[in-house]
């Protein structure tokens, strides 16, 4: 189909599953920048009925060949993610509990399950920046964090007051996990110690919608040009995000006006309590209006990390949500101040 900005999305190729089989879920091998060229480019799905499946992509003519299928879960099967710095290995989460580690060279039993969660875990992701670094999240409103080579205990325990649907480790600082916590809105969590030691984790922001529950939720991949990407320190006394001597807020930037004033969202006196990331909502609609904002890059495009060695620019000033019930997709952007 042709959109009125010249352009096209257009099937090549699909898998079926079995009658009446829901695809819930699915992942890209390729998650992390700097992929091999002998690597092979992968998918890894789940459905309805707690099944896993890994399809391989023909990268020259694009079409999809399914390589394996197999029982994870006694019900559905939420997630299911890859381990980006091994994608031989893959990981789900289900609507039995349980969270499992598979080995996509030899299946049969799981390379570990564990019960850390006590509902349905529904959202893995692991780190494109840490390696052994794993987020998952569950209807238990907690967000661990793990050391793969230790799936006994969390690494960290965050209780985010609502099921966490989707994690979404930040394209650039690797310090920074987004979370669509459905009836609870979405959070933003630092994780501030190397990853490997238990963390103190910070919630820097969070924002709940009313009569709605946000289940997805991500970072821009735009990128616009070619330099050397500040480095970001925590100030704990302020919780200000900085980037060199300028600090980084969350602020709205409607389209057609702007709305004035700075909303405390978290209910606790954030704003009171001298807290520099500052919270506001905006409502972008997904037409050329949004592509022509003078907010947005001239040339967005979408960054692939591994062809820029030397440090791409993102555009990192923009996240974006979406929410059921009210059927809205909210695009958020971080300011300078």
């Amino acid at each position: 189909m042709e959109s009125e900005n010249g352009y096209m999305l257009q099937p090549v190729s699909s898998l079926t599953l079995e009658e009446q089989y829901l695809s819930l879920s699915l992942d890209w091998s390729t998650g992390k920048p700097g992929r091999a060229r002998d690597q092979p480019l992968k998918i890894i799905s789940s459905d309805s009925k707690g099944q896993l499946h890994l399809l391989m992509v023909n990268e020259a003519t694009a079409e999809l060949h399914p390589v394996a299928s197999w029982p994870a879960h006694h019900f559905e099967a939420w997630i299911a993610a890859f381990n980006y710095w091994q994608t031989e290995l893959v990981y789900s989460g289900g609507d039995d509990g349980l969270l499992r580690g598979w080995d996509t060279r030899m299946l049969g039993t799981s390379v570990f399950t564990s019960k850390r969660h006590s509902m349905g875990v529904c959202s893995i992701q692991s780190s494109p920046h840490r390696e052994h670094i794993l987020a998952t999240g569950s209807y238990d409103e907690h967000v661990l964090l793990w050391d793969t080579r230790n799936m006994k205990q969390p690494l960290a325990d965050v209780p985010v007051q609502g099921g966490v649907w989707r994690l979404k480790w930040h394209p650039v600082y690797h310090h920074l996990l987004l979370a669509a916590c459905m009836h609870n809105g979405f959070k933003i969590l630092n994780f501030q110690k190397d990853t490997e030691e238990k963390q103190d984790v910070t919630i820097l922001t969070s924002y709940t919608m009313p009569n709605s529950l946000v289940y997805g939720a991500d970072w821009s991949w735009l990128c616009h040009s070619l330099k050397p990407m500040p480095t970001l320190t925590f100030d704990q006394n302020d919780m200000g995000v900085r980037a060199a001597d300028h600090t980084l807020t969350v602020a709205e930037e409607p389209l057609a006006r702007s709305l004035e004033g700075i909303m405390d969202h978290d209910g606790e006196g954030l704003a009171e309590a001298h807290s520099k990331v500052k919270l506001k909502v905006s409502l972008l609609p997904l037409t050329e209006g949004v592509r022509s904002s003078s907010h947005l890059p001239s040339s967005p495009k979408i960054c692939d990390l591994s062809l820029y060695p030397g440090g791409a620019i993102f555009d990192s000033s923009l996240l974006a949500t979406c929410s059921f019930y009210n059927h809205v997709l909210h695009l958020w952007k971080w300011e300078e101040k």
